[in-house]
């Protein structure tokens, strides 16, 4: 295949589909090159998103700082609420938990991580549960939060996606981007070496232009269907093809944590917002029909049902090329992960800050397209891998999905990851890659994989050191986690003043 290129230079932008993937984009590039750009972003009211990704990772923030927004006007505005990680209710075995937190645990040594010092107490009898060493981990199963100096407490967002796209197509219409409402007919590739040149809408008007960005969701319209860019297919590493969500009215306090329950079919998730709870069921279409799927998932919600559960169809994997010619996929229409932990709108935000980086204003270049593809892959392999962590490492019993899945080849570099840490406790974190090397601890020890050694530096501490390291430790995070306020009573008060200002505007 002959590398595309072109000296065509890229004034026009076109983005097909809205969503959070869209006005994602949209809001960032209107922030950074509105002046420069007609960026045009075409949607339908019609058309549904699938709108279940509420949950976030604290790399969010980054994005937000590049937008300047302020978090209390966005958390007022999406019903947000803070989240300090996930908890994990039965991925090993039924009936045992562990919470993945943001965030570190104890305290390093240049040469080793604080596990080292961990297992060797944990082997003398000297140290708690792992996890008490986390301040993240402790405030969210006490259910408090604050926020501290020098971002002393890792957080991220449970937020409603809909309201998000609504809130960042504001930003975006502010800086110059155009929405168009209505349905694409067809997209023409009418470019040089077959390059898109327009969108035609239903009631025949052309879109056109240099630079396409395809969020049309699983149906990937302008990558997939038209541009023929193939999809590597990742159901032997992750069977679960199927989603149901559903929105309910909260009956309790909102916890800083998502939940994620194990089924024998797949998982549920639980996302707490300000005023509803987010529900859903990821599942095995082959252990779980979808016309049963539905009321299964209403069997296991709390709180009244606000909107009727649907059934998502998907696969997971990614396409084979992110960037194809003058169309990148943003979104959904790239590949897909299931929303274990919280990746969507991250992938969204990589590849949009990735594309900015990287803009093709003096027209496309073929290195630019491989150097985009490589990074796209890296990433979503990535988190492909610590996905079939959670589900590789797991003892229950009874079930085709959680056999298959323990019993299955996994990755190479999955592979490396787990015989690296069964055999020596170390984990080592590549450049760029999104989960520290604190998040594969917590997982793997989550998951049973308890570490056959530890580094000899930990050997150089004494019992009595030892002992008083860990102490200290565990001691000042209990003292922060006292400290904190209760989580919901924090929110109500840090959105109050954004909250009136808007109902204020709105009267």
């Amino acid at each position: 295949m002959t590398p595309f290129h072109t000296s065509q230079a890229v004034r026009r932008v076109v983005i097909a589909g809205g969503g959070t993937a869209g006005w994602m984009v949209a809001a960032l590039m209107g922030k950074l090159m509105g002046k420069q750009l007609q960026i045009r972003l075409v949607e339908s009211e019609e058309i549904g998103t699938v709108g279940v990704g509420e949950a976030t990772i604290p790399a969010l923030h980054a994005y937000h700082e590049l937008l300047g927004i302020n978090e209390a006007e966005f958390m007022a505005a999406t019903q947000a609420t803070f989240k300090l990680g996930i908890q994990f209710e039965g991925w090993k075995t039924p009936g045992e938990s562990y919470l993945h937190a943001f965030g570190r645990t104890g305290q390093d040594h240049w040469s080793a991580g604080f596990q080292h010092f961990w297992l060797k107490g944990r082997a003398q009898g000297l140290a708690r549960p792992y996890g008490e060493y986390c301040l993240e981990l402790r405030a969210a199963e006490a259910n408090r939060f604050a926020h501290l100096p020098r971002n002393g407490l890792n957080y991220a967002y449970h937020l409603d996606a809909s309201r998000y796209a609504r809130f960042l197509r504001a930003i975006a219409e502010r800086h110059g981007v155009q929405r168009l409402e209505g349905k694409i007919a067809a997209v023409l590739a009418e470019g040089p070496d077959g390059a898109l040149s327009a969108l035609r809408m239903q009631d025949g008007s052309l879109v056109e232009g240099e630079l396409f960005i395809d969020c049309t969701g699983f149906r990937s319209l302008l990558l997939g269907e038209t541009l023929g860019v193939a999809y590597e297919d990742w159901t032997h590493w992750l069977p679960c093809d199927r989603a149901v969500a559903v929105q309910t009215a909260a009956v309790r306090e909102a916890p800083p944590y998502t939940r994620s329950i194990a089924h024998d079919f797949g998982w549920q998730w639980r996302i707490p917002l300000q005023h509803r709870v987010g529900n859903g069921l990821v599942y095995s279409s082959q252990l779980l029909a979808d016309a049963d799927a539905p009321e299964v998932l209403r069997q296991q919600v709390e709180g009244e049902l606000l909107i009727q559960p649907r059934v998502l169809r998907f696969t997971p994997g990614q396409r084979l090329r992110t960037w194809e010619k003058n169309c990148i996929a943003v979104g959904l229409s790239s590949g897909f992960i299931e929303p274990l932990e919280s990746t969507s709108i991250h992938l969204i935000q990589r590849a949009a800050i990735r594309l900015l980086q990287m803009f093709p204003a003096g027209g496309i270049q073929a290195c630019d397209i491989e150097e985009f593809n490589r990074q796209s892959q890296k990433d979503l392999e990535h988190i492909r891998d610590f996905i079939v962590l959670h589900y590789h490492l797991n003892a229950r019993q009874g079930s085709a999905l959680w056999t298959h899945c323990r019993e299955m080849a996994v990755p190479a570099s999955l592979r490396h990851r787990l015989e690296l840490f069964a055999q020596t406790g170390r984990v080592f974190r590549p450049a760029d890659e999104l989960f520290a090397e604190n998040s594969w601890i917590q997982v793997m020890l989550g998951q049973g994989l308890t570490p056959k050694a530890w580094h000899p530096v930990a050997d150089l501490m004494g019992e009595a050191e030892l002992r008083q390291f860990l102490s200290t430790l565990h001691e000042q995070v209990a003292h922060t986690v006292q400290s904190l306020p209760p989580h919901e009573a924090y929110v109500r008060r840090f959105c109050a003043a954004a909250q009136a200002q808007a109902e204020k505007a709105m009267a």
